[in-house]
């Protein structure tokens, strides 16, 4: 392995290394049913507007 490649390689691994760094922090976490995409609720009947436990 020559010199240049030797830089270039290097040149990639920082890259890459930085690369990584920014995914994990600037990575946000999402928050589950935030919207009401977790639960079921009932719109109709005798149970309006209770969050079914399980689906029928």
């Amino acid at each position: 392995m020559n010199k240049f490649e030797f830089k270039n390689l290097v040149k990639n691994l920082e890259k890459s290394l930085k690369e990584r760094s920014f995914f994990k922090n600037l990575r946000k976490e999402v928050n589950t049913g935030a919207n009401g995409t977790q639960d079921y609720v009932v719109k109709k009947g005798i149970n309006k507007n209770k969050i079914a436990t399980t689906r029928q």
